[in-house]
């Protein structure tokens, strides 16, 4: 039975990057309806920031070369480690049996929210390594596509490919990107509203079809 996290980001309780990553988890489960499907809202309900004593936690597991997820809780020595410990264990299995990894994501100052930032943050070891695939639902207010002005400063693709592959060995990432979100909000975008539309269209086809793929394949 394969499994499916779902994880949003975005402040907005109606957002793009949320609808986007909805049509990919419908498409998911009307082709596997007898997957795992698992949610978490890190706006809603966010994720702590990381402590003192999960610094202590990530110092013990690189001392001790320890890479096997399972092995983790053996650095929670001491009360206040075991309290880091709680808030990352929950976290951390989730993505531990995970097949497919879905982030819906807005992108905010050229990167991510702050609060998909801590749930990386709570859930980065040094040198584990895990077998899933990571799909990304992402809506930008403007556009970031090769060859566009601003596609040097877009920090949120190659933030997110950079963690994955570093700390996870995860390489396949598949990002689905809607463009031009602002051009219904600001008239300085208002030429930009056609673009917009297109890109919300081939946006949601490209994310069932992939819903519908990995589904498949899991």
């Amino acid at each position: 039975m394969s499994t499916l996290l779902h994880l949003d980001a975005s402040a907005r309780r109606e957002s793009h990057s949320r609808n986007l990553a909805a049509t990919f988890a419908k498409a998911w489960l009307e082709a596997e309806p007898n997957s795992t499907y698992a949610y978490r809202d890190l706006a809603a309900h966010p994720v702590p920031f990381i402590s003192q004593a999960w610094t202590e936690l990530c110092d013990y597991v690189l001392e001790h070369g320890i890479t096997d997820p399972a092995r983790l809780h053996e650095a929670a020595r001491t009360p206040r480690q075991q309290e880091a410990w709680a808030v990352v264990e929950p976290l951390l299995a989730e993505v531990v049996a995970a097949d497919v990894l879905l982030i819906g994501t807005p992108m905010y100052n050229y990167s991510v929210p702050a609060g998909l930032k801590a749930w990386i943050d709570q859930i980065t070891f040094p040198r584990a390594s895990l077998e899933l695939q990571v799909v990304v639902a992402s809506a930008r207010g403007g556009s970031y596509v090769s060859g566009a002005p601003r596609a040097a400063v877009d920090h949120q693709e190659r933030y997110l490919r950079d963690f994955f592959a570093g700390h996870f060995g995860v390489t396949d990432v598949t990002f689905v990107n809607l463009e031009y979100v602002n051009s219904t909000v600001d008239p300085t975008l208002a030429h930009r509203r056609e673009e917009y539309e297109r890109s919300v269209e081939e946006a949601h086809q490209t994310a069932a079809e992939l819903g519908r793929k990995l589904a498949s394949a899991a």
